[in-house]
């Protein structure tokens, strides 16, 4: 039965993870920064600091998440437009895009600037990690304007099939952030030691220079050329505008959802304690690589989605996007025995500290449990967002994280002082939860599309 399965899928398998295997690198960019910003305090700079690392980037990671769903607006569009072989429109929704994400970058600083760097202290956290976190998090935002710009570069290319520049960046960008997060926390060359806020200079500087490299690349390639004749750096019409947005602002809905239960659920940690808040970002931050991965699983899928609805050929839309479902349940499941065996050793890479890694331990066996759903919840969203459905699945991320994960965390954390454990039962079961409505609304309308034929 399985080998009659494989062979069914075979040639849709093959197809995505050709295109997957980049874009997996490549959104494996962004967690791998927080990561390094974690091991590099951690061992360098103290328990203390890395607890101002899990309070920024539980704050930070919205900020993030809003603006790159705001940029995930163009993939399929450009997929589709592919699909549909009218590569001016593509040129055109380039320009529209990169207008777009400028606005959202600067709104989001200011947002940072203006707004959390205020609030930070009045949410019942340590002052001592206050202290540490408000530099860094400054960093962090000006990161975000960089970002904004990489991503728009990233996202056209991506969506025309060209996957493997956007990932040799992002791995020499994140070379880069390592080299220098090192030299600036520690005080090499003559320069003070800077503690956390050196890996936050580090991260702005990396993502300037990889904004930089991908835009001269996408720009000044002949594998863009055609697709290039309709770009104009400042034309922007409503229609295409209200394309972009009507995908790309219910898509930063999606994750702004599910990042923020997990942000809420840092703040609500914070409020027990700075070791135990450490143990969060350890486990939380290894958990972010795997859900990193199977986003790009879910952007690949979302392209071929979008290539398929273009050409209106429904049922290979079907079978690529269930292979898709195959590819990332096969990949979670194995992460998930390795956070199951490796509970006690993998926080090593982060920290010494021995209260901190028994925290952590206990924690990588609940996300062991949780890998499944939050591959398939993720997956389930990218295929969605390639036929343009984003309205249904941002309510339904509403509703798993924030109506039913984050009260049952806090009732089982808290209320019932289960501690850290029970604020990330009530979040798997906000996982288990989006996973399943958004495989039946997948289920729903890709059979609506078959039947149209």
């Amino acid at each position: 039965m399985l080998l009659s399965l494989y062979n069914k899928y075979k040639p849709f398998y093959r197809d995505n993870l050709v295109l997957a295997v980049p874009i997996v690198v490549s959104q494996l960019g962004h967690t791998l920064v927080n990561m390094a910003d974690s091991i590099i305090v951690g061992h360098f700079a103290g328990t203390t600091q890395l607890a101002a690392v899990s309070l920024v980037n539980s704050i930070f990671m919205l900020i993030l998440v809003i603006g790159l769903g705001i940029s995930y607006g163009l993939t399929p569009l450009i997929a589709q437009e592919f699909g549909r072989r009218n590569p001016e429109e593509c040129g055109k929704l380039l320009s529209n895009s990169i207008i777009i994400n400028f606005s959202t970058s600067v709104i989001l600083y200011l947002f940072i600037h203006l707004g959390t760097l205020s609030v930070i202290d009045n949410i019942g956290q340590s002052p001592e990690v206050v202290a540490y976190a408000k530099p860094y998090l400054t960093y962090l935002g000006l990161s975000i304007i960089p970002l904004m710009i990489f991503q728009t570069f990233k996202q056209f290319a991506e969506g025309l099939g060209f996957t493997k520049q956007a990932m040799f960046i992002s791995i020499w960008g994140n070379v880069l952030n390592v080299v220098l997060g090192i030299i600036f926390v520690k005080g090499m060359f003559g320069i003070s030691p800077m503690g956390v806020k050196g890996v936050g200079l580090s991260t702005l500087i990396d993502r300037s220079v990889m904004a930089l490299v991908m835009g001269a690349y996408v720009m000044r390639s002949q594998h863009f050329k055609i697709y290039l004749r309709g770009f104009r750096l400042f034309f922007i019409d409503k229609v295409r505008t209200v394309r972009i947005l009507k995908i790309g602002a219910p898509v930063a809905m999606q994750y702004a959802f599910e990042i923020s239960a997990f942000s809420g659920a840092a703040i609500l940690i914070g409020t027990i304690g700075a070791v135990h808040q450490a143990a969060h970002q350890v486990s939380i931050n290894l958990a972010a690589v795997t859900y990193m991965l199977a986003s790009g699983i879910a952007s690949a899928a979302t392209i071929k989605t979008g290539n398929n609805f273009g050409q209106k050929s429904y049922e290979n839309l079907r079978k690529s996007a269930i292979a898709s479902y195959h590819v990332v349940i096969v990949f979670m499941s194995i992460t998930a025995i390795v956070f199951v065996l490796g509970n006690t050793i993998l926080p090593l890479i982060y920290t010494t500290d021995k209260a901190v890694i028994a925290i952590a331990a206990q924690l990588l066996i609940i996300a062991g449990f949780f890998q499944l759903f939050d591959g398939t919840q993720v997956v389930g969203l990218g295929v969605l967002r390639g036929i343009g459905d984003v309205n249904i699945p941002t309510l339904i991320t509403f509703v798993a994280y924030w109506i039913i994960g984050i009260p049952l965390g806090y009732f089982l954390g808290i209320t019932m002082q289960l501690g850290v454990n029970g604020i990330w039962y009530g979040l798997t079961i906000g996982l288990l939860t989006a996973s399943l409505l958004l495989f039946l609304r997948f289920q729903n309308k890709t059979r609506g599309l078959i039947a149209r034929i």
